[in-house]
């Protein structure tokens, strides 16, 4: 594995397991740390990144694999796909989140020490969601199947209904015009009885189809049972007989997924972990974006009582950096102003801008182009209006670096104006701009997904150091973290990749130890 060679680890050295690793945003950070991890990522294109830049790995679905699989991890990591949460309209977002929520309580009245539940019966308990979650599945493949089938019925009516206006000698503005018109199809009236039918069929499939959007909506989807994942692995390694609790459990993922952290919360504090959860802002931590990310830390507590429910929290991660305000140049003026009547000891930095961050990056290489100064205009709209694209200039942090980053335009500051070469960002600096090292070898498809959907490694830098490393004082993590930074921005890829392995590659592996791992309960 790739991480930069020095003689000052971390003051324990931990073992660590990366459920949905992704391209390996925690995983070189933690190389940084002195830590060594292992992923499941079940991606290709990430799997192809995490093998060129070393980072041990195994390509599969995490739901193939067990905690008792890997005995000798000591800390578990990961950001289960949770997009369903944030998912607009007919409140599906909302009834997944409650689903998950339910699943999450039946888990936690099977482990709750005063029902007296043995791993059998708690086992049992799992199974059973599992089979309820694989039910809906199939199901869900199956309307899912026939939802397919009604928008293509509806397309060739669509369609057939033009030919039909078309013929009947309208205006290719009068066609648009009665088209734009299908989405309510009750209000069009139309002197023709052949294309009338043809609305009327129109109309039924259009019915159609929002029921099946109702039903897959109330069967929600794969990621419903994805986002169960971790908390299962931990009361494994909890309940399960031989088993050794992980130290440590950290997971992230969007904003919206703060009320499942909420219950993995209370389900961790009765198996006898120290809690925090943490909203955090990028920026406040030297990423060179505004991103917002939900964090659930936990730490084992061996000092209390075996059944005992802890109540008491872990300290949030202290930010380093200003939050970005965007009232342009006044506002951030005036902030700074402010933080220099701070004392010493509390004054955070300003937050790092995209120039800086590329700056940075160049230094270390010089492939990277230079460009003029320049303004972001995002490929989103703002303030619910489509057409109204996200503007940044250089000066200040990236807004969110997501999956279509590339289709982000860089034009002449203050201007619409594309520069004339560089109007994108390269891989490398959209990497960058997510904290990766500028040499990190991004390899395989749709590489923008790929950085978009990354843990920020300067993020994970904090996490880990905070959760794993609770002992050192302020101002010795103060010196931690300004090395794990440096380390990180001259990180080196290793000469030659390493192998993915797969499921079949368990045996041998250093978190297994010696044996096949075990194939029963």
């Amino acid at each position: 594995m790739s991480h930069i060679d020095k003689d000052d680890f971390s003051p324990a050295r931990f073992r660590i397991l990366d459920l949905f690793a992704g391209p390996g945003g925690l995983d070189v950070a933690a190389h940084v740390l002195g830590h060594e991890v292992t992923g499941i990522e079940w991606d290709a294109g990430a799997c192809a990144t995490r093998s060129a830049a070393g980072m041990d790995t195994f390509q599969g679905d995490v739901r193939h694999y067990r905690a008792a699989f890997f005995p000798r991890a000591q800390v578990l990591t990961g950001g289960p796909p949770c997009q369903t949460f944030t998912v607009a309209g007919h409140g599906a977002g909302r009834r997944a989140l409650d689903q998950v929520v339910r699943y999450i309580s039946r888990l936690h009245a099977a482990v709750l020490p005063e029902n007296g539940q043995d791993w059998q019966q708690i086992f049992r308990t799992w199974r059973k969601i599992s089979e309820e979650l694989r039910l809906k599945e199939v199901e869900a493949k199956e309307v899912r199947a026939e939802k397919r089938k009604v928008e293509e019925f509806r397309t060739i009516t669509r369609k057939a209904m033009k030919d039909r206006l078309v013929h009947l000698g309208n205006s290719a503005d009068a066609v648009r015009k009665v088209l734009k018109q299908l989405r309510d199809p009750q209000i069009i009236e139309f002197p023709d009885d052949e294309f009338m039918g043809l609305l009327r069929e129109f109309s039924e499939l259009s019915d159609q189809l929002n029921k099946i959007k109702d039903k897959l909506e109330e069967l929600g989807d794969e990621r419903t049972g994805l986002v169960l994942q971790p908390l299962w692995w931990v009361i494994e390694r909890c309940k399960r007989p031989g088993s050794e609790p992980y130290e440590a459990v950290i997971l992230e993922q969007v904003p919206a997924v703060m009320p499942v952290w909420k219950e993995y919360a209370e389900v961790l504090a009765t198996l006898g972990y120290r809690t925090g959860r943490q909203l955090m802002h990028t920026e406040e931590f030297g990423v060179p974006q505004t991103r917002r990310r939900a964090v659930l830390m936990a730490r084992l507590d061996r000092t209390a009582p075996p059944t005992g429910l802890r109540t008491d929290l872990l300290a949030p991660v202290p930010e380093t950096h200003e939050r970005y305000q965007s009232g342009g140049m006044s506002a951030r003026t005036s902030k700074a102003s402010h933080a220099q009547t701070l004392p010493l000891g509390d004054r955070k930095d300003a937050c790092v801008s995209m120039e800086k961050a590329l700056q940075w990056a160049r230094k270390i290489n010089e492939d990277l182009p230079e460009r003029p100064a320049f303004t972001v205009i995002s490929n989103y709209g703002t303030g619910g209006d489509p057409e109204a694209r996200g503007r940044r200039d250089q000066d200040a942090p990236s807004a969110t670096i997501t999956g279509k980053v590339s289709r982000n335009r860089l034009v002449h500051r203050g201007t619409d104006k594309d520069l004339d070469e560089f109007d994108r960002f390269t891989p490398a600096e959209a990497g960058v701009l997510q904290t990766f090292p500028v040499d990190y070898p991004w390899r395989g498809n749709d590489v923008s997904q790929q950085i978009g959907n990354a843990v920020p490694p300067r993020l994970a830098l904090h996490v880990l150091r905070h959760v794993l490393e609770p002992e050192l004082s302020r101002a010795e993590a103060k010196v931690r973290m300004k090395q794990a930074v440096g380390d990180l921005m001259a990180w080196k890829r290793p000469a030659e990749p390493v192998t993915v392995l797969r499921h079949g590659d368990l045996k041998g592996h250093p978190l297994t130890g010696k044996c096949a791992p075990p194939t029963h309960p």
